[in-house]
């Protein structure tokens, strides 16, 4: 019999850990190739792991809510000879590992000589002393916050507490950011810096601003207690970091779409008959949204410290709703390069991945505009917040019929027309109101002069 090792595949390029959320299968059971073994969870979506060989899994790793590093076994499973390869050992597709063979070959051959000349001993002393010294896990303190990313990476390469509070931040309010750390680590010394004189903590906090503190809530005896599931909290925390971070203002603007209607509805059965696919509001204003980030690209940013980051690619999030009632933002990549067609079947098939739980990692990854429809539920309008690190979010109410001044060579007149409010929230660090107002204002011109006639 041979044994197989299952590993915590990479799951994107900025995934380094997931979380173990459900083990679908139990020591003992029997496993066909590609039945589903485990359910896991990041920051970004959740996934099921299929198994890549058939046979009986005798070994999990690790227990549900455990944090697993990308690249760590989790399970063993037993194969029948020939299924899995001759050897005794059998793993998955080095590429699926953090470690290339070659290297793991140099490091096998070094543990070997290190072995023979005493120094293997030596080195795992040391190493289990930096591990002592730095099990703590890091955490916020009262002055500096970190990444979940950050975090990783200092208990990765045994940062304690002391050490990382020393390290010297580049980022908002001295926040040390990836770049940071990973420089930290190429000059570091085997001696950890020494954290700052308390001194100069509190001279550093009195020039950052202050942060409101929770109030405290209690329950009263008739109240019920739910708590936040992950994703929840992940959307919390979210949610909190975007307005500390980024300065929010809200630009509104009033839309006629009537031509818009007039056309979907002129076209909507005939689109389906030929192109198997449903034509909703929303790819017309993706469309229009990619169009209007051509003409005013500061929309479509990121900001670095002091420096701006104009995106060349136009990738559009669109949030959608999840079964649970949460929230995520399947990504249309390179959308202004897509016609209407192409642009309704990846708003159907992203969506129809939400509902249905089976969203990648690439699918809501690379995003650089975001898209959110508040009158789903028949919100007129709203104020979203930022999806970070982007620096503005367009927000689509709902359409209403109203009764509106129209001025002809007759004159004025009153007619019922399809109306619709966009709002336009933007990072008011590198977007001022003339520019948000520029965009809002082009994608009224487009939508307005929406031709009734035009072929899809």
């Amino acid at each position: 019999m041979a044994k197989f090792e299952v590993v915590m595949p990479k799951l994107g390029e900025s995934i380094i850990e997931a979380t173990i959320t459900k083990w679908i299968k139990n020591p003992g059971d029997t496993i066909e190739e590609d039945d589903p073994i485990v359910e896991i969870a990041t920051d970004k979506v959740d996934s099921e792991i299929p198994s890549p060989v058939e046979g009986k899994l005798v070994e999990v790793k690790f227990n549900e809510g455990d944090v697993v590093p990308v690249g760590k076994v989790i399970a063993i499973i037993e194969t029948e000879p020939g299924n899995a390869g001759e050897k005794e050992e059998a793993t998955q597709d080095p590429e699926d590992s953090t470690v290339p063979p070659a290297e793991a070959e140099k490091d096998k051959q070094e543990k070997t000589s290190k072995a023979e000349t005493g120094e293997d001993s030596k080195e795992t002393s040391k190493e289990e002393s930096a591990s002592e010294e730095s099990a703590e896990e890091v955490k916020n303190t009262g002055d500096r916050f970190y990444s979940p990313l950050v975090k990783s990476i200092a208990k990765a390469e045994n940062i304690g507490q002391q050490e990382l509070d020393s390290i010297t931040g580049s980022g908002k309010d001295g926040r040390v950011t990836k770049d940071d750390i990973q420089s930290y680590l190429k000059t570091r010394s085997e001696k950890p810096a020494e954290a700052p004189k308390p001194a100069e903590k509190e001279k550093a906090a009195s020039k950052a601003p202050a942060k409101a503190s929770q109030p405290q809530v209690s329950a009263g005896s008739d109240d019920e207690i739910v708590e936040m599931d992950r994703m929840r909290r992940l959307i919390a925390d979210h949610m909190v970091m975007s307005k500390d971070v980024s300065p929010h203002v809200t630009s509104f603007i009033e839309v006629d779409v009537t031509n818009m209607v007039k056309w979907r509805e002129k076209i909507k059965d005939d689109f389906l008959k030929r192109e198997k696919e449903k034509i909703t509001f929303t790819p017309i204003f993706i469309e229009a949204a990619a169009q209007a980030i051509k003409d005013f690209p500061g929309v479509n940013a990121s900001v670095d410290g002091y420096n701006v980051i104009l995106r060349k690619n136009v990738n559009i999030g669109m949030a959608a709703a999840l079964p649970t009632g949460n929230l995520i933002v399947p990504v249309i990549k390179n959308a202004d390069q897509k016609n209407l067609i192409g642009l309704a079947k990846d708003v159907n098939s992203l969506a129809n991945k939400a509902r249905n739980n089976k969203l990648e990692p690439d699918d809501i990854s690379g995003g650089t505009f975001t898209i959110t429809n508040l009158g789903t539920f028949g919100s007129i309008t709203g104020s979203p917040i930022i999806n970070q690190p982007q620096v503005a979010i367009l927000g689509l109410g709902a359409i209403k019929k109203k009764p509106v001044v129209l001025e002809t060579e007759e004159g004025d007149v009153i007619a019922i027309r399809h109306m619709v409010i966009l709002s336009l929230a933007y990072d008011h660090r590198v977007v001022d109101g003339a520019l948000g107002g520029q965009y809002l204002q082009r994608m009224q011109q487009i939508l307005e002069s929406f031709d009734v006639n035009r072929p899809y």
